[in-house]
């Protein structure tokens, strides 16, 4: 009887460690309107200018966690009692992010709720002053994350959390002129609400995307069933049990499987053929293929 045979490719570099720079001028960029942002509001009186000035306070939190979740992968390699890395703080970091924006987006809308009894009244040309430069930062720090939120959900968290802060500027801008030109005072609390609102489903939707990851299930993109259907149909195989496929991070999907053959069967070749479907037709770079005859397949006890 042939042992078990066994393989794996190499866990590739995580998606967002190639946009620390950009992460870490975000950073500067936000940290630095925050301050300027949350002055204002507290000279202004303003709810939708101090929900803004919360969101990127979320924003310095949120980069923050990011990018630090992003080193400590980097310099914390795997090893005998880390076997993974530290690559999954990038994915505790995308769920810290969601939970602030919940919490932001719940302190707006319990503010905008008090000040609807009695709405202050609110300078509207240093709101709009003040949002003009918020959008501007903003602009850029979005410009800046673009491209690797579509990587990584580390990234996307940050992401989200400039994307939210750019809308919620504009609508600064525009409560603060309604203001400045009509003097009406419903209109700086109805933005908060508005921002609040806006910001409610997209902090779920990351939450949910990062609790799938920490739960382990298949990525979203694959069928399993669909999979394990394909490596039936690898020439030699004759039965495929112990299938799992989940997200270590983003951009590294990881699967084991063990896969009966029969008992004439070249087991290494039956190996690379497997590894190489994975990779080639799934983007699964890191798998652990288990190749055993019918009367070890028998004795196998699968993860129920």
């Amino acid at each position: 009887m042939m042992g078990h045979v066994h393989g794996s490719a190499d866990v590739p570099a995580s998606a967002s460690g190639r946009y620390v720079k950009r992460l870490a001028a975000a950073f500067a960029i936000a940290a630095t309107f925050m301050v300027v942002e949350a002055t204002l509001a507290v000279i202004t009186g303003s709810l939708a200018l101090l929900s803004d000035a919360a969101h990127m306070l979320t924003d310095v939190f949120g980069i923050g966690m990011a990018l630090t979740a992003i080193l400590i992968a980097q310099r914390a390699r795997p090893n005998s009692t880390r076997t993974f890395g530290m690559y999954r703080g990038e994915v505790f970091a995308a769920l810290f992010n969601a939970l602030l924006l919940f919490g932001v987006a719940g302190y707006v809308l319990y503010e905008a709720v008090r000040r609807f009894a009695d709405p202050p009244e609110v300078a509207g040309l240093p709101v709009m002053l003040a949002a003009t430069v918020g959008i501007g930062a903003n602009l850029v720090s979005f410009l800046l994350l673009r491209s690797g939120a579509k990587e990584s959900l580390n990234l996307r968290g940050a992401y989200l959390e400039v994307l939210a802060d750019l809308l919620a500027s504009v609508g600064v801008l525009i409560s603060g002129a309604i203001t400045l030109l009509t003097g009406w005072r419903y209109a700086d609390p109805l933005m908060g609400v508005a921002i609040a609102v806006f910001v409610l489903p997209r902090a779920l939707s990351l939450a949910r995307r990062s609790l799938r990851i920490l739960f382990q299930h298949a990525p979203e993109r694959i069928d399993v069933d669909e999979l394990a259907t394909r490596l039936t149909g690898l020439d030699d195989v004759i039965g495929v049990h112990d299938l799992h496929v989940w997200t270590l991070t983003s951009g590294m999907d990881v699967a084991s499987v063990h896969l009966t053959v029969a008992d004439d069967a070249e087991q290494p070749d039956v190996l690379e053929r497997a590894r190489q479907m994975l990779w080639r037709e799934y983007d699964i770079r890191h798998s652990t293929v288990q190749v055993e005859p019918p009367e070890t397949a028998e004795n196998c006890d699968p993860l129920a």
